[in-house]
């Protein structure tokens, strides 16, 4: 019996789009040299696992899969926006751009960790919908990478450059992304975030 694909496996042209495999290829080498925080995991597994995050959540758009991969290289590696736009279509940028935080000022001083929180959520009010799916799926991967933490006995919230209560804060923040949200698919990774947030914070 052939095997049978949905609709929406189809249209990312047989699983596995070039799109995809160059986004894939960007972020392996822009992350090559970065690692997650105090873990010896390489810093790729993060936005593969944001992308494999989506995917379960029903995202199968080859631009927002692609953008997850991407999500992080303009604000932590050398990439540049330049490059991002001379090597991606327009709307793989829009959504690369909409997820990256501005960590740091027009005179090139950084940012506080809360200032730059608070421009990030503001802005990503009238994102598209499909960066709003990438930064709730990046809150449920980074949530459940720390869930594990703790639960291997690793020293947790020294390693954050802000507090418990305030990791907290902008966790319950980003889940307001969700608010009055049509795609059900949204409200499915939100609700997943509220989980594991509820059992770090019970």
């Amino acid at each position: 019996m052939p095997l049978k694909y949905s609709w929406r496996e189809l249209i990312v042209n047989e699983l596995f789009p070039d799109l995809m495999e160059r986004a894939m290829r960007i972020a392996a080498i822009s992350h090559r040299d970065q690692q997650r925080k105090a873990s010896p995991v390489p810093y790729l597994a993060h936005p593969a696992s944001v992308a494999l995050v989506l995917s379960q959540a029903g995202y199968f758009e080859p631009e927002i899969l692609a953008a997850a991969l991407l999500h992080d290289v303009i604000e932590d590696t050398s990439y540049t926006i330049e490059s991002c736009r001379a090597e991606f279509p327009a709307a793989v940028v829009e959504l690369v751009l909409a997820t990256s935080e501005v960590k740091a000022s027009n005179n090139g001083e950084k940012l506080p960790w809360n200032a730059r929180k608070r421009e990030h959520l503001a802005r990503l009010q009238t994102a598209p919908p499909g960066a709003k799916a990438i930064v709730l799926a990046d809150k449920y991967h980074n949530l459940t990478s720390m869930l594990v933490d703790l639960a291997d006995g690793s020293e947790l919230w020294s390693r954050f450059n802000a507090s418990k209560d305030d990791i907290n804060w902008y966790y319950n923040e980003s889940l307001k992304l969700a608010d009055n949200a049509s795609d059900p698919r949204l409200q499915r990774l939100a609700a997943a975030c509220r989980h594991r947030i509820d059992a770090l914070w019970p």
